[in-house]
């Protein structure tokens, strides 16, 4: 038989374990919450940087080329993802034909849809349109993920929404065409958004290995039709434009921050879903504008932007608040309904199970 000293120490010994268990996840969920702190970080940096250079590009420089500077973006994403996969930064990973086809196939319609819905279009309707890519995005988690939403959930994706609307949407016009348009863009951009958290996870690709797969695509797609697409949304050549040593300085440097942009935009859906992105992302639409007034004029500053800013920060706010309570914003689970004889009986099995163990961990004690 053990002696009593031997039996004291392995029966402490699970105490122990469930200290340590305890301390581990508060570790975790710090670690957690710090690393997403600092994707949101990045992707709002980025991205509202890339705006503002792209609007000085845009609108000081007269590069008005959006498809084939975004096409440039992913060539200047592809040349650093081979030089991380050549250093040995990023593994070889698989991802299938068929999926890549169709994630490319929706991002590239969302690029040229947006584009499209923004021509013909008044800003009014385009904003309205980027803002109905949340219920959207809603409806995809619904449909496929089995998400459940709370009610505070919901409420502060609207207050979200009313606030944004209010500080961006100003004269709305709708005709037959943008209207097509922007359909097309919202849902190819909801896809495509919901497609980058649900590849990641379904194939266990990081950010930079899902980039890896589809930037390459993408360039290459992108700066075949790019051009043409342009052509026809400008009615100018991108071969003829006057490439001053200032505008191709701006355009290198958009290429440069684009990269942030791709690999920020896949760490965040990939960490959260496309609803979160959207939702939260909304705080990019709310700096781009406190600094567009700083640095291109104030005289859009008034007390309805204001209020609507205010608005939609309170409702980010609620928003992670309540989606992050129990039930607030969880997967359905279904289970099949066991019947009480069934169950009574699963139960003596296992409470059978356990006395033959038992008596078997008696007899090995006895021996030892």
């Amino acid at each position: 038989m053990r002696s009593i000293g031997a039996v004291a120490r392995s029966a402490s010994f699970p105490i122990e374990c469930v200290g340590v268990e305890k301390m581990a996840p508060a570790s975790k969920a710090d670690r957690k919450a710090a690393l997403d702190v600092a994707a949101w970080m990045f992707n709002i940096v980025t991205s509202v940087g890339i705006i503002m250079v792209n609007k000085a590009l845009m609108a000081t420089h007269r590069f008005t080329f959006a498809t084939t500077l975004t096409g440039l973006h992913f060539a200047t994403t592809t040349l650093l993802t081979i030089i991380f996969r050549w250093l040995g930064y990023i593994q070889p990973s698989h991802l299938p034909f068929s999926n890549l086809i169709k994630f490319v196939l929706f991002a590239n319609l969302s690029i040229v849809g947006m584009n499209i819905s923004l021509m013909w279009n008044s800003i009014g309707f385009y904003q309205i349109a980027k803002l109905s890519m949340i219920p959207v995005s809603c409806l995809l988690e619904v449909v496929f993920d089995k998400i459940h939403y709370s009610r505070a959930t919901k409420l502060s994706i609207v207050v979200v929404l009313v606030g944004v609307a209010i500080c961006t949407v100003t004269d709305v016009s709708v005709n037959a065409k943008g209207l097509i348009a922007a359909t097309i863009a919202v849902w190819s951009t909801a896809l495509q958004q919901y497609y980058v958290h649900f590849l990641q996870k379904k194939y266990s690709l990081g950010s930079f290995n899902l980039l890896g797969h589809t930037a390459p695509v993408q360039a290459a797609s992108l700066l075949i039709l790019g051009p043409f697409v342009d052509y026809w949304l400008t009615n100018k050549r991108v071969d003829k434009f006057d490439y001053s040593v200032t505008a191709v300085f701006f355009i290198v440097l958009s290429c440069t921050i684009a990269v942030g942009t791709n690999l920020s935009q896949f760490i965040c859906i990939g960490r959260f879903t496309a609803v979160s992105f959207q939702v939260l992302g909304h705080m990019k639409t709310i700096l781009v504008l406190t600094l567009g007034f700083f640095l291109f004029g104030r005289e859009g500053l008034n007390l309805q932007v204001i209020s609507g800013m205010i608005l939609a920060v309170l409702g980010m706010i609620w928003y992670g608040n309540a989606s992050s309570k129990p039930g607030g914003k969880e997967r359905r689970t279904y289970s099949l309904p066991v019947d009480k004889s069934q169950k009574h009986g699963l139960l003596s099995e296992a409470g059978d199970r356990d006395d033959k163990s038992s008596s078997s961990l008696l007899r090995i004690d006895d021996e030892s």
